[in-house]
């Protein structure tokens, strides 16, 4: 897709909850994201078969329609084999298409480096690119590309009744944004991706993160620098 001629469709629709769970070896936000009687749980990190048990005490009411990882990295995905052991193989995992070589390959990476031992996950049941939406309930999450920290890092947007709501993986943090120093990072490629975001976003946009608290895209267009340098200097 041009990016270039790509817009998120702003009209509030529908309704969601979010619940956020603190998880992993890299304390990592896992979000269940309920809209009506259906969900999608955003970066299952880790033990799948403990997520599936808290949403079914939690939310017993709705039903998991998918698993969506904003990019491919272990401790994001870490979750996912227990979750299809419990919840079954027809709950789909959709991941961006340009990180299914990363999911595929950072388990043994991440044990490499850290000795963190996280479980394989399945292949992607869908591939996701810029313009594709995840719909549940009565609800549309807008993907944007967000390469840079991983060649297929991506951002979830939502125009719900609540308010404008985005899930930022690890592009953004607050006042930083995501590792480049990984492999298939590049610190370019995050300006570019930072520069697209924030030109999409609007300013009233909760941006909940990939690890750590949440942020506002007014606040930081008001103070990280990098978002501050990416749209200053016309990435």
């Amino acid at each position: 897709m041009d990016t270039e001629a790509f817009s998120l469709d702003l009209e509030a629709r529908g309704s969601l909850s979010v619940e956020c769970l603190v998880n992993g070896p890299i304390q990592t936000n896992t979000y269940f994201v309920v809209s009506g009687d259906e969900a999608v749980i955003v970066d299952p990190a880790w033990k799948g078969e403990d997520l599936a048990r808290h949403f079914a005490v939690r939310h017993p009411d709705a039903r998991i329609k998918s698993l969506v990882c904003t990019h491919g990295h272990a401790d994001h995905t870490g979750g996912l084999a227990g979750l299809r052991r419990a919840l079954g193989d027809d709950v789909p995992f959709l991941l961006c298409g340009k990180d299914a070589y990363t999911a595929r390959t950072h388990p043994a990476s991440l044990h490499a480096m850290w000795g963190i031992d996280t479980e394989q996950p399945p292949e992607p049941d869908r591939l996701l690119a810029e313009g594709d939406t995840v719909e549940f309930g009565d609800v549309s999450l807008q993907v944007i590309e967000t390469p840079g920290h991983t060649p297929g890092g991506i951002v979830l947007f939502a125009a719900a009744n609540e308010g404008n709501i985005a899930f930022c993986g690890d592009t953004l943090f607050p006042g930083s944004h995501g590792r480049t120093d990984l492999e298939g990072g590049d610190e370019t490629t995050i300006m570019h991706s930072l520069a697209h975001l924030f030109r999409l976003l609007p300013e009233d946009t909760l941006c909940l993160c990939g690890h750590n608290g949440s942020t506002t895209a007014a606040d930081e267009l008001e103070e990280n620098i990098f978002v501050r340098r990416a749209l200053h200097m016309g990435y």
